[in-house]
């Protein structure tokens, strides 16, 4: 069950808390923004912290808007004067350098206060704000990583995310403003006791211990590296990458952990299926003589080299792949480790060589999925780059099912350090249509 939070100003604004940053503080939960202008010329003050509660101007603002009521959805929350009011304040706060991912004593983002308080508006700022900071750190080639207070790795690409992540060819100067603030006031930012960060590099993870199960495959770290509960997720997938089910397709998958998809995948009768695989452990699992995955399966193809297990990093093995002219229909993409800049240099410099013209690309999209305004931050800038690359997207809603996965250390995720999926519905499947 949930903890109930106590959203009220004394319990945000402790009494230990220096009196400048109080002062911040108090004008932003009045939204009173033309006092708190004055106290925003100072370089990193939009970003300051209640060093208790992790209390920012921007929780604040937005925290002090209370719940939204019962017929919000059926009124403009513009009609609201407190979110109009409240607009004005974190518009200010973003011009001025304010973070907007830093947590709170709660775990909590500003996106997340506004997204659990039904503040629609408040919470489409933060969104916005944090696309344009990550498109800045992009074209900056330094991605920064969407601090979810947590581990940071999400399952899939990094994609699931992981550690740092996104041509900003619209970045304005509130985007300019917050990310050079984020550049030298992040490192020191305050972070919940129980945040248990440790990103896990893809250096790290190819040197750990694998441990497989019947339902999950872990690193030595216990870091959920793939999970039977995705199963439904690849399902979705694949009917999205080949929706008419026809045999004889072309196939390529990067990242095989339990080989779930790639069973899915042989299931539709391919006449190419090539997989990439570049943990050591996992390479040996597949090579067991019982793996469905195994040399039999290889000498089972249509002709020699038709269905294939890469050995080594996708970034060693994709240019083999071009310079044999290999093409395929459907591409899926799921490793584990990785940033997001690898999943965007995958799709934007091999995916116009490697897929036919009328090929399809997808990938588990576990992008900031342990929070939502990350999440919804990541789906627009994976959308922008994925057009820029000259990409049809179609985003598939679907729901999740999370009776087995609402606590950590329970159902689905007993044996598994943390959770790295929290969503209860995701444009999870993506589809790309390179015609």
């Amino acid at each position: 069950m949930t903890p109930t939070i106590d959203d009220s100003m004394p319990s945000r604004i402790s009494p230990d808390c220096p009196q400048e940053t109080r002062d911040i503080l108090y004008h932003a939960w009045g939204h009173d923004t033309s006092e708190l202008k004055k106290l925003l010329h100072v370089r990193g003050k939009a970003s300051a912290q209640d060093p208790k509660t992790g209390e920012t101007p921007l929780h604040a603002a937005i925290r002090a808007c209370g719940p939204a009521g019962p017929d919000s959805n059926n009124v403009e929350e513009g009609e609201d004067g407190c979110v109009e009011e409240a607009k004005e304040v974190l518009q200010e706060l973003f011009l001025s350098g304010a973070i907007w991912n830093d947590v709170d004593s709660n775990n909590e983002t500003p996106g997340c206060v506004a997204h659990r308080l039904g503040r629609r508006a408040l919470y489409n700022m933060c969104v916005d704000a944090g696309v344009r900071a990550e498109l800045l750190f992009g074209l900056m080639d330094g991605y920064e990583e969407l601090s979810s207070g947590s581990d940071g790795e999400e399952e899939g690409v990094v994609e699931e995310g992981t550690s740092a992540e996104q041509n900003a060819k619209e970045a304005d100067t509130v985007a300019m403003d917050t990310s050079e603030d984020q550049l030298s006031a992040q490192p020191a930012r305050f972070v919940p006791a129980d945040a248990d960060e440790k990103n896990v590099t893809s250096d790290e993870y190819l040197q750990s211990a694998l441990t497989y199960d019947s339902s999950k495959l872990v690193d030595s770290h216990l870091n959920g590296v793939m999970m039977s509960w995705e199963t439904d997720i690849m399902r979705q997938s694949v009917a999205a990458l080949l929706p008419d089910s026809k045999p004889g397709k072309r196939i390529l998958n990067i990242g095989f952990g339990m080989g779930i998809i790639d069973g899915m995948f042989a299931d539709t009768r391919p006449s190419r299926h090539h997989i990439i695989e570049a943990h050591p452990s996992v390479l040996e699992h597949v090579s067991n003589p019982d793996s469905k995955f195994g040399p039999t399966w290889e000498k089972s193809g249509p002709e020699e080299g038709a269905y294939k297990i890469w050995a080594g990093k996708w970034q060693e093995v994709v240019p083999k792949l071009l310079e044999q002219g290999e093409v395929y229909d459907a591409i899926y993409f799921d490793t584990f480790g990785e940033d997001y800049a690898q999943l965007k240099m995958f799709f934007t410099e091999y995916i116009p060589g490697l897929m036919d013209q009328e090929g399809r690309f997808s990938f588990f999209n576990g992008l900031g999925a342990d929070r939502q305004v990350c999440y919804d931050v990541y789906t627009s800038v994976v959308e922008m780059h994925g057009a820029d690359a000259g990409l049809d997207i179609e985003w598939q809603e679907r729901a999740v099912d999370m009776a087995a996965l609402a606590e950590d250390g329970k159902g689905e995720w007993e044996g598994v350090r943390r959770r790295y999926w929290t969503l209860n519905s995701c444009p999870c499947v993506l589809s790309w249509d390179n015609g």
